[in-house]
């Protein structure tokens, strides 16, 4: 067999080229532009081919063992602890978690072969385009936009379960940064209401502060869908209202795809963070939240947040008012009447005001309750704080008896000496 036949396509067109120099036909100077090499190299190769024949124009490497090539033993160690630990990990993600735990230094597509070969990862296909969404830049500030959302999931698997046994599906409260990538806030919850979120973003501008924009859906908690709410924009949510208070704009999205950043995130934490939290150990909502504050969120805001445009923080730093308006601000408020005898009934409660007040308390006037996220209920009129005291049970209305006349001739009764009384007794 000759060594032409052993040579691929480009390297026989490269061998062609190399005889045609030795041959005269063409100049070094013509095949090093051919071959986009330098003439010295050209020379090297024709010196060659004269000395050692055609199969030098072969790469010495080839068919070898590449000299960065890892040892089987080290292979099949590795693979054994991703099968182990990292069964359901991604390549990248595994690579990483060996490099934390055992510092080695093979690469996340090494890893990906090696994963494939052994049927722990599987290759995606590619998703066929759907509809056409132009891409919006980045805001230029760090604060300058906040994208937030809510993502019901089994986050701690079968770790977190009720009396019976059944794993219980929790919700994750999140908010990442428009302009840098980073997760500004992010904790468990029960459920996506009201009461979570005013504890969500009570602990946010005091942490953090104020975002100018928020970027969030159209939940019921977030916006009033009814269709009398179209006409009547003074129909808005307790959110609503207290994002107003506090002077912070809300944005609704028409589609997911449009707060497509804060919806990434999520896929990106039902990858990692379920499985980092069982690396940890973490079983419970308060241990979980520890975990993202302390561990997770510090972690993945250093390794995917990037450098914002422009720099600077344009959070807005709470006022003196706000602080003092926060319970407030952050209530579930409704409208009661007071009745006339000065009490308020309340979710099946009774409260009764007191005499003194710091204004003045009419029956019938419309007073403003205010659940605080303490359980405590406070009432408010003109903006001041009513005193009161809850009664252990429903008052009970006073009946009117009507009025006897003693002196209607119909109500009178003859007294004991009367003839007619006396008329009985002598007949008996």
């Amino acid at each position: 067999m000759s060594d032409r036949s052993i040579l691929s396509n480009k390297e026989q067109q490269r061998l062609d080229i190399i005889k045609a120099t030795l041959e005269r036909k063409i100049t070094n100077g013509q095949a090093a532009k051919m071959l986009c090499i330098s003439s010295r190299q050209v020379q090297r190769l024709k010196k060659a081919v004269k000395t050692e024949g055609e199969k030098t124009i072969r790469h010495k490497l080839k068919g070898r063992k590449s000299n960065h090539s890892v040892d089987s033993s080290i292979k099949e160690n590795l693979l054994k602890k991703i099968k182990d630990a990292y069964r359901d990990f991604k390549p990248g993600f595994a690579t990483e978690k060996l490099w934390e735990q055992y510092g080695t230094s093979v690469t996340s597509q090494t890893i990906r072969v090696w994963m494939i070969e052994a049927g722990l990862w599987k290759p995606r296909k590619q998703k066929k385009t759907g509809k056409y969404r132009s891409w919006r830049p980045r805001k230029e500030y760090y604060g300058e936009l906040a994208q937030f959302d809510a993502c019901y999931h089994y986050w701690f698997e079968n770790r977190y379960c009720d009396k019976e046994g059944y794993s219980i599906e929790t919700c994750l409260l999140a908010a990442i940064d428009d302009a840098t990538g980073k997760i500004t806030k992010a904790e468990f919850s029960l459920n996506e209401g009201v009461v979570a979120v005013f504890n969500f973003w009570e602990k946010y501008v005091l942490e953090i502060g104020k975002p100018t924009n928020v970027y969030l859906d159209k939940f019921s908690t977030y916006k009033i869908s009814h269709k009398s709410a179209v006409d009547n924009h003074e129909l808005i949510t307790q959110f609503q209202r207290a994002m107003l208070d506090l002077a912070i704009n809300l944005i609704l999205a028409h589609s997911p795809q449009a707060k497509g950043r804060v919806e990434r995130l999520f896929q990106t934490l039902q990858d990692r963070l379920i499985k980092e939290m069982r690396l940890a150990g973490i079983n419970t909502l308060d241990e979980g939240n520890k975990f993202l504050k302390k561990t997770f969120i510090p972690k993945f805001n250093q390794k995917f947040a990037v450098v914002p445009t422009k720099e600077g923080n344009v959070h807005k730093s709470l006022s003196e008012i706000d602080r003092e308006n926060l319970s407030r601000i952050f209530s579930i408020q409704s409208r009661r009447r007071v009745n006339n005898d000065f009490t308020i009934q309340f979710k099946n409660s009774w409260y009764q005001l007191e005499e003194l007040q710091p204004t003045t308390v009419r029956a019938r006037d419309k007073i403003l309750v205010e659940e605080w996220l303490n359980r405590t209920i406070h009432f408010s009129l003109r903006e001041k704080y009513l005193n009161y005291t809850i009664l252990p049970e429903r008052p009970k209305k006073i009946k009117q008896l009507p009025l006897i006349l003693t002196t209607h001739r119909l109500n009178w009764k003859p007294p004991l000496d009367h003839p007619w009384r006396q008329y009985h007794k002598t007949e008996s």
